[in-house]
């Protein structure tokens, strides 16, 4: 008995350790944080950081090509019989050479040999590649970047909006529910159908679902804010940003659209540089089918011996300096075949480059378009939800004083809730339709 006592003395103790284990503090997330969570925590921002680092060390190595090279060599070997060597003395009447054998079973030897390029057109256009390469892979970090705080933006704007519809919905229900509690009182004195206690039930649960399914968006679009902001997702956070919605700014003409998407947009700028890089690696094929010259230095250390005793032995000294051409003359054509996937791999940038130029006209003319259309559209949707607002106010005070009907009062609230929706529906299209417009651009967030 004594036991179980101490039993259920634990039981609540350990559920409350559980609990405020469980429990983390809600984390106050503005836009401004959000954006700079991304750009330090984000997995994108931080692999294509590491893709520079990469690059640059690339660099490096392709420097190298040009630089000397210095190797150490050593070799000890044991022979069980010592090493013949031909030529010794006059061929026999059979033909056979004599040989001889002499010297040491152990020997040692050691060298130090030096290779300096001297002319390598392979490795200047290596270098230069590399250089291009390293260029490239900032700029794509600059594009990953730049899509990430895009999609930042964005979902953090969704959520927002999000939370206005779901307010604007628990708005409609709850006038639904007082048109209900009103149907039913009026029924219960006779002085209303059963038909308009039906159709107001009907109304509020016609509602309900499109809650539950805004809410589970909401919870959606936060894991996906807090994977863009590398964020646990178990942490709870609280948009502290309200939706708010600037003056209608100017929308720039297609000319100066196009033109800073060629000059700011980091996509379009990776387009030029693989092309440049395509060239460059044509180059560095071409080099493989020309000769390099080198010099060459080395100085060498010998020794042999008997039974290992190399503290008794000589150990003379040899050193020479010379140059060195290599001339590639056959390499089974895959040289040639090196020199024609290079030369393939500069026309499809060539290609894809001038694809994306002319798409590049489509995409500007279609975000112009969608950014003008969402402005007129903000502008309406704003005058038809103030009449809205304005007539249910009307219908409802006619409605109390008994001179408008139950049907005209409830389509007074359908016609408002309608206007509240398609508003909040233009003001998102016209905020996401600016966030395009500056990612094309090229605008930094």
């Amino acid at each position: 008995m004594k036991s179980k006592n101490n039993n259920l003395f634990y039981i609540p103790l350990f559920v409350a350790v559980l609990l405020s284990s469980g429990v983390q503090a809600q984390q106050q997330l503005s836009l401004e944080n959000a954006i700079s969570l991304a750009r330090s925590s984000n997995a994108d921002i931080l692999v294509s950081t590491l893709e520079v680092e990469k690059a640059k060390q690339q660099r490096v190595s392709s420097r190298s090509l040009l630089l000397p090279t210095v190797n150490a060599t050593a070799a000890a070997n044991h022979y069980f019989q010592l090493p013949a060597f031909f030529g010794f003395g006059e061929t026999t009447e059979g033909g056979k050479i004599p040989y001889g054998r002499f010297g040491g079973k152990d020997q040692l030897a050691a060298a130090i040999t030096a290779v300096q390029p001297l002319y390598s057109p392979q490795a200047y256009s290596t270098l230069r590649r590399s250089h291009l390469q390293e260029t490239e892979s900032e700029v794509n970090a600059s594009n990953t970047q730049l899509q990430v705080l895009a999609a930042v933006k964005q979902t953090y704007l969704t959520i927002l909006v999000l939370e206005q519809r779901i307010k604007l919905q628990q708005e409609s229900i709850a006038r639904n529910k007082r048109v209900l509690q009103d149907a039913r009182s009026l029924f219960a004195q006779g002085k209303a159908l059963r038909v308009d206690t039906l159709r107001a039930f009907t109304s509020v649960k016609n509602l309900e679902p499109a809650l539950t399914q805004l809410l589970y968006a909401v919870e959606t679009q936060t894991l996906r804010l807090k994977t863009y902001i590398g964020l646990d997702s178990l942490q709870q956070i609280e948009l502290t940003d309200s939706l708010t919605v600037p003056a209608p700014e100017t929308i720039p003409d297609e000319a100066a659209v196009y033109a800073a998407a060629r000059q700011n947009n980091p996509e379009y700028k990776a387009l030029s540089l693989r092309e440049d890089i395509g060239r460059e690696s044509v180059k560095v094929a071409s080099g493989l089918r020309k000769p390099v010259v080198a010099a060459v230095a080395q100085y060498q250390v010998q020794s042999q011996t008997n039974h290992f005793e190399y503290g008794q032995a000589y150990y003379p000294t040899s050193s020479y300096v010379g140059l060195q051409v290599t001339v590639p003359l056959f390499a089974g054509f895959s040289n040639q075949a090196k020199v024609k996937q290079a030369s393939y791999a500069q026309q499809q940038a060539t290609l894809v480059r001038k694809h994306a130029e002319d798409e590049l006209h489509a995409e500007v003319h279609d975000v112009i378009a969608r950014s003008q259309e969402s402005v007129e559209r903000l502008k309406t949707t704003a005058v038809v939800r103030e009449t809205a607002q304005a007539s249910y106010i009307i219908i409802q005070y006619r409605y109390k004083n008994g001179i408008a009907s139950r049907l005209e009062l409830t389509d007074a609230e359908l016609a408002l809730s309608t206007a509240q929706a398609n508003y909040l529906e233009a003001v998102y299209d016209y905020l996401t339709a600016r966030i395009q417009l500056d990612k094309l651009m090229g605008v930094v967030l």
